[in-house]
């Protein structure tokens, strides 16, 4: 089957004037490529760990990397935080198995923070540690342990990891395995990893909501649409340079904050400061369309002010990805009929069609995919494909993420 996409060409590049040129230096600047990355937020009470969990804590979570690297470099959250965050030591080795707390400890190397083993992070900030040689193989699964002195005022995490993390208390960051760990599959104080590359390698940002964060995946299976996309990309040797950097966050919104803040006021931190961004996938807006009429009914009026709002944010995304010569690939937002969370109604699906029309257009994203058509019940276009609905009528399978996965030709990056 042909995939349904189309592309659309050009898109704005930077100009590069004598007074931005670097300055000279005796050897070349490393190229930083990012390999793995989650958006950060909040977590909401029931995600959040208790303080009294923190205080003396090691935490070992492990991330599935999408791109090889003999050199490496982490990067820390404290962007949430209402007070400086000290992590006494951070440690990353290879998970033997990511469904369990065992490290190979051979790999086990110590992260230094400007010389030194621990750091302390400013409220709202992120910190990069220093780079430090250690091979890792793409689509290999990094453990990231650290020690925490104390527990921050205000937590800064990922809720939506699909995998699971490690608490003990005590400092036990070179532990083989930690015995007894309390386990929670969240992420906290994590955003990044970013391995040197060749100047030709890049990282593709994916942008969204749950359906991007793998609501439905497996956990610790790396089953995601965006993991799929990743494992493609290795396979194809003019590929094979490229990560993939899943900014999904359940419940997120384009326009209104929730569930993490609303797409356009977290654009800066998780599209345009990722490392090596060259190519950007937008997958949002179901939420803001269930969201109008979820609890009560409202005029046509506010459905046309809704439509014509999510447009605006699209454009706002392309305009601000262009300015850093960022190729903007734009996905239709997938039926939901039959969700019990929305029960979206007639005029709710004509919002869908409106908007996805704009979104097919030529001239507005620089490539589409559709994946609304892809997904659909060929009897009822309104619906998820029963093969690849994950049973709540709004998020896909496994089944499902795979197909998303499989649905972007590779040629476009």
């Amino acid at each position: 089957m042909a995939h349904p996409w189309k592309c659309v060409l050009g898109f704005a590049l930077g100009l590069t004037t004598p007074a931005m040129l670097p300055a000279q230096t005796s050897s070349a600047p490393i190229h930083w490529v990012g390999s793995w990355a989650s958006s950060q937020q909040i977590p909401e009470p029931q995600n959040s760990l208790a303080p009294e969990d923190l205080q003396n804590a090691t935490l070992r979570q492990i991330v599935h990397l999408s791109l090889v690297g003999k050199t490496l470099r982490i990067r820390l959250s404290n962007a949430f935080g209402t007070s400086p965050l000290h992590l006494t030591s951070v440690h990353i080795a290879r998970s033997l198995n990511p469904a369990t707390s065992k490290i190979d400890t051979a790999s086990d190397r110590t992260l230094q923070f400007s010389g030194s083993d621990d750091v302390l992070i400013p409220p709202g900030a992120d910190y990069l540690s220093d780079p430090i040689d250690d091979p890792v193989a793409a689509l290999s699964d990094l453990a990231i342990t650290m020690h925490i002195d104390a527990a921050p005022a205000q937590q800064t995490g990922h809720p939506g990891s699909r995998a699971t993390s490690y608490l003990v208390h005590g400092d036990l960051v070179n532990a083989p395995e930690l015995l007894n760990a309390k386990t929670v599959e969240h992420w906290y104080m994590i955003s990044a990893v970013d391995v040197a590359s060749i100047p030709s390698a890049s990282s593709i940002v994916a942008l969204g909501d749950s359906i991007t964060d793998g609501h439905g995946a497996t956990t610790n299976g790396n089953d995601r649409w965006t993991d799929v996309l990743a494992r493609r990309l290795q396979q194809n040797p003019s590929t094979h340079n490229i990560g993939v950097l899943n900014q999904g966050i359940g419940g997120n919104h384009l326009l209104t904050d929730g569930l993490g803040p609303n797409v356009l006021a977290r654009f800066d931190r998780d599209v345009l400061a990722q490392t090596g961004v060259r190519s950007l996938i937008v997958l949002e807006g179901i939420n803001d369309l269930g969201a109008l009429s979820r609890m009560t009914a409202v005029t046509p009026q506010q459905h046309q002010q809704l439509v014509h709002r999510i447009i605006g944010a699209y454009q706002q995304i392309v305009a601000r990805a262009h300015t850093q010569g960022i190729k903007v690939i734009g996905v239709t937002i997938m039926p939901d009929t039959g969700s019990d969370y929305y029960h979206p109604a007639p005029e709710n699906e004509a919002d869908r069609q409106q908007v996805n029309q704009w979104i097919r257009t030529a001239g507005h994203f620089d490539a589409v995919v559709d994946l609304s058509t892809l997904m659909a019940d060929p009897t009822d276009s309104t619906r998820l494909l029963p093969a690849y609905d994950s049973g709540d009528h709004l998020h896909p399978s496994p089944a499902g993420y795979r197909v998303m996965g499989e649905a972007f030709p590779l040629t476009l990056f």
